[in-house]
């Protein structure tokens, strides 16, 4: 293969293209395309990759790091030799379980996108077939058609026409054609048309990639993600304003100023939420791995969060409560001719190769009195698109003679007739009189000599899934209303609604139109769905819906669909989509039917219960371990623990947390939306029970037992530690702590580490020792406080209606 700019092919004919490229319109040889693949690369822009060692590093850098360094520094200053070295592992613990959890998320979110990646339908060996788009090389003949990202830049061979979208390449919004021999560039997304084109550039060779800088994406944060945000700022003010009060008085005791800056930084470093956003991310990447397992690819992690929220879907009929396999249950001719001409007609009016669900229920669909079709050769082919709403076929036969035929909408097809007029009644009788029954009508004329004539009817049946019925019951049971929105004839939209459960009050997109916003919000939330619907419609009801404070999913497939899908809170591309809707939707799915849409729901509002339990958690030990502290240095004029048992707790007690993330939880029977309100009252009112409890037993020790000052904050410290492990417990369920099991890997994580934390203030490791009475009576009593406290729990969610 020659050396070839993309210049140099610009203004070339398609011969030239062919000859400076070295190949032909038969596309390459496997062999070929190989070598060719080794000498290109794959078609991909190469994305800039952070070196592992910096993303490590970044690691120590940033407010919270520093404040953590800060004290490790301290602690060799005042030769407080143990801090240091707990500090400094507790720094370096942060760091490698940040780093490989963020490794681990990244790899999932890789794994999931390579699941996405687009294919191409590419000539190889002569034949056509579906590679990777990262596959392609230049030489190759490839199709494009309706609904496709153009996978390269690409030379214009052979069809009529492409309609572009080059917005996201030039920022122009109005679509550009393209014909042969014209250049198209590779990223652009096509609205109307088909051909078939040679490659002339991939990768950072295309139009795209030499013009794209790579710049990060902006991470966008969801309104789960924002109300948490401010949740932990909250936290955060809590956290300075207790600390500033221990420095103040610290100082005016005429303490020792370096020994309490070293505790308040400490205080601050465990009191903090640091783990807070990557134990969301981490649950929401598993979340994401198990919701792929179900067949449904998350394209963006904070969709989770909202589909968890989602309460209506608006469901695509066909291949999503439909099983998408057409059949043909009747032909029916008119003007003078046999059945066998009018399939005969919507035969020649389709293309195997695009192997649309449509064509290929004709072109398998045979019957005695059928006529031979071999007889005709393909002159040209146009086919199917939203706004045409037809396909057509010029043909010539072994005689030389020509004949145009077409198939499509019936009333597109009478329009198209010039004996449409007379027809229209008895077709629209016989439309209706197939919708009824459940039948999709589709219209067919020909044209032999300058007039198109109408010759008949045929009539689809795309059957409902065996499980639609019962998944549309349990979406209900789940507080998610199913609206039916499709294309069809409003008698086949009531027909399958009857089928499959839901009430036949299903209404044309005309009964919104020319309504004020409120009579149209009205109409569509008493609707049981829509029928007639093009896609200016879809994105209306999305936007009523919305309007009326719902959260609104949306499924779809085609290019057309793309506006309502980005509207859409949870746009669905169903599967068998094309690029565009894959593009513009949040989740793709790649498994058929409506109950891969209900177990993403479900797994998401599993996701969205355990990041919320986490919140509860973090708030409510937060709360306990600083008011507690601060109060016993404010009221006792002493430090209840060290700054050695502060870096412990969280040492010990926030990094095994993270396996909150693999929690067992009961997914909530209707719509998750974080009550802020609720969540910071439940909060509030643990942490305070959690302050009395330890000031009552740090009471117990100071008097009763009248331990000494080491000993007691051995004491305290264990009490801390096993309280605040217990706290997760009466965090993770809405009901008592022992109505739902935990995770195996949670349970375990809180006995290894309250074992360490017991053994070490028992034999004194690091602390003072304590022997076991006083261990056996922490425990006693931490868990007594943990019971009753608990029933506390139930009455504020009462109290609150927190489900």
């Amino acid at each position: 293969m020659k050396s070839t700019a993309f210049h140099d092919l610009k203004n070339a004919t398609i011969d030239d293209a062919l000859q400076q490229l070295d190949t032909s319109k038969e596309g390459l040889t496997d062999e070929e395309a190989q070598k060719r693949l080794e000498t290109y690369g794959l078609n991909k822009v190469q994305s800039r990759e952070v070196n592992p060692l910096l993303k490590f590093l970044s690691y120590f850098w940033g407010p919270i790091p520093w404040m953590i360094e800060v004290a490790v520094i301290m602690s060799a200053v005042i030769g407080r030799w143990e801090d240091f070295f707990i500090i400094l592992t507790l720094l370096m613990v942060n760091a490698v379980v940040g780093f490989w959890q963020e490794y681990k998320a990244d790899n999932a979110v890789k794994m999931l996108q390579r699941r996405l990646a687009s294919m191409a339908k590419v000539k190889r060996n002569g034949d056509w077939k579906d590679v990777p788009s990262v596959m392609l090389v230049p030489g190759d003949v490839v199709r494009v058609r309706i609904g496709d990202i153009v996978p390269a830049d690409i030379k214009v061979m052979e069809g009529e026409y492409l309609l572009l979208d080059e917005s996201a390449l030039t920022g122009e919004s109005l679509p550009v054609e393209k014909k042969v021999p014209d250049l198209a560039y590779s990223s652009s997304i096509v609205r109307q048309g088909e051909v078939d084109a040679l490659v002339i550039g991939t990768g950072s060779k295309t139009f795209f990639g030499r013009t794209t800088v790579l710049v990060e994406k902006a991470i966008t944060r969801s309104v789960f993600q924002k109300s948490v945000a401010r949740i932990g700022n909250r936290l955060i003010q809590l956290t300075i304003l207790m600390v500033t009060i221990v420095l103040i008085f610290s100082v005016l005791r005429g303490e020792s100023l370096l020994q309490t800056v070293q505790f308040a930084l400490v205080l601050t470093v465990a009191a903090i939420p640091a783990a807070m956003p990557a134990v969301m991310s981490v649950t929401m990447a598993i979340g994401a791995v198990d919701l792929s397992r179900k067949e449904a690819i998350v394209r963006k992690l904070e969709t989770i969060e909202e589909m968890a929220g989602m309460d209506v879907l608006c469901s695509d009929k066909t291949g999503t409560i439909t099983k998408n396999l057409l059949t043909v249950r009747e032909v029916r001719a008119l003007n003078g001719l046999q059945p066998g001409d009018v399939l005969l007609y919507g035969k020649l009016a389709s293309r195997k190769e695009d192997e649309d669900p449509i064509d290929s229920a004709i072109l398998d669909y045979n019957f005695e009195g059928e006529k031979d079709q071999s007889e005709y050769d393909v002159e040209s082919f146009t086919p199917f698109d939203p706004v045409s709403k037809r396909t057509e076929a010029m043909l010539k036969d072994s005689q030389g003679r020509f004949l145009k035929v077409s198939k499509g909408a019936p009333q597109v097809i009478l329009a198209l007739s010039s004996n449409g007029d007379d027809l229209k009644q008895h077709v629209e009788s016989i439309v209706d009189e197939f919708a009824l029954k459940g039948y999709r009508a589709l219209g067919v004329a020909s044209n032999s000599g300058g007039e198109w004539l109408f010759a008949g009817l045929i009539a689809l049946y795309d059957p409902p899934r065996a499980d639609s019925a019962e998944t549309i019951r349990r979406a209900e049971a789940m507080g998610v209303a199913i609206k039916l929105v499709t294309g069809d004839h409003l008698a086949i939209a009531k027909e399958t609604a009857v089928q499959v459960g839901l009430k036949p009050d299903i209404v044309t997109t005309s009964a919104i139109e020319s309504k004020t916003d409120e009579e149209a919000e009205r109409i569509v939330e008493n609707s049981s769905g829509f029928a007639e619907v093009f896609p200016e419609h879809k994105y209306r009801i999305v936007e009523l819906l919305q309007n009326d404070n719902h959260i609104v999913g949306m499924t779809g497939d085609g290019v057309n669909d793309a506006p309502a899908l980005k509207k859409a809170d949870v746009g669905v591309a169903v599967e068998g989509s094309t690029d565009a809707a894959k593009s513009a939707a949040e989740i793709v799915l790649t498994a058929p039917g409506l109950s891969v849409i209900i177990d993403a729901i479900n797994e998401s509002r599993l996701i969205f219960t355990r990041i919320t339990n986490y919140v509860i958690y973090r708030l409510t030990e937060t709360t306990r371990v600083l008011i507690f502290i601060t109060l016993s240095i404010v009221v006792f004029n002493q430090y209840p623990v060290t700054a050695l048992m502060v870096v412990l707790l969280a040492l010990l007690n926030d990094l095994p947390i993270m396996t909150m993330a693999y929690d067992k939880v009961i997914p909530p029977d209707r719509p998750e939306k974080l009550n802020v309100r609720g969540i910071l009252l439940l909060t509030l009112v643990l942490g305070v029970a959690g302050v009395l409890s330890s000031f009552t037993l740090l009471y117990i020790g100071r008097e009763v037992l009248q331990l000494s000052t080491e000993v007691l904050q051995s004491f305290i410290y264990l009490k801390l530690s096993v309280a605040g492990h217990l706290t997760v417990f009466i965090a993770r369920t809405r009901g008592h702590f022992w109505s739902v099991r935990p995770a195996p890997i949670l349970l375990a994580a809180v006995i290894t580490t309250q074992l360490v934390a017991t053994l070490i203030t028992v034999y004194g490791f690091l602390l003072p020792a304590m022997g076991w009475s006083l261990a056996l009576l922490v425990w006693g009593y931490a868990f007594v406080s943990f019971i009753l406290i608990d029933y506390v729990k139930i009455a504020v969610i009462k109290r609150t209606h927190m489900r």
